[in-house]
């Protein structure tokens, strides 16, 4: 059910586009589309996390301009402003606050020293920051076709591809084991699954 929240406003956009070869009907039908994502969040009581925040208001801001004054360009630089903004959210996360927010969001399922939790944090950081350049070179240098095709296709690609190169690293440095991993039916992790941070990150290298 989630997963279809995640993904009902963009679908609905490139439907109606290829349908209609409308930007600006199938940009309306986006901001209709994450009002009703965030109204759902909201019913089904579930927590409305950064990147829908950052993806809500860019929606209305970006969108909104693309309707009233006419251009696409707004519309098309919103995936490169909300990648940067989520770079920007982790760096800055880490670097004001010493907090990992990779690790808020995958530290019930995976224990692992800070030295792991700097690197996916920047891994992530950017990954996001390419992706808003990426998307740049495409809006400006193909049709509007290829760049909505990409919005959807392309960019769902590259963030199954990040995944795996997460898993990849954390398969590498052996994090993917009985120590790290933690067991969802057990309400607190075992001490003897609580890795040594500081010991770890002098043995690997402190990071920060």
């Amino acid at each position: 059910m989630q997963q279809f929240l995640d993904y009902i406003a963009i679908l609905a956009f490139v439907v109606v586009y290829f349908i209609t070869r409308d930007i600006f009907l199938a940009t309306g039908v986006l901001l209709v589309g994450v009002t009703v994502q965030v109204a759902a969040y909201y019913v089904l009581k579930k927590p409305i996390g950064s990147e829908l925040k950052i993806t809500f208001w860019a929606s209305m801001v970006l969108g909104g301009m693309t309707l009233l004054l006419r251009d696409e360009t707004f519309i098309q630089w919103k995936p490169s402003i909300v990648n940067w903004l989520l770079a920007l959210v982790l760096i800055g996360a880490h670097l004001l606050k010493r907090v990992f927010l990779i690790e808020k969001m995958l530290g019930k399922a995976l224990v692992l020293p800070d030295s792991a939790w700097f690197t996916l944090t920047y891994f992530w950081a950017g990954a996001f920051a390419g992706v808003g350049l990426l998307n740049l070179w495409v809006a400006y240098n193909f049709s509007m076709d290829t760049w909505v095709t990409f919005k959807f296709v392309g960019l769902l690609a590259l963030n199954f591809v990040f995944i795996l190169m997460t898993f990849g690293y954390l398969g590498i440095k052996g994090y993917l084991n009985d120590k790290h991993l933690i067991d969802p039916d057990q309400k607190t992790t075992p001490d003897s699954a609580k890795p040594d941070n500081r010991a770890q990150d002098i043995a690997e290298g402190d990071v920060r």
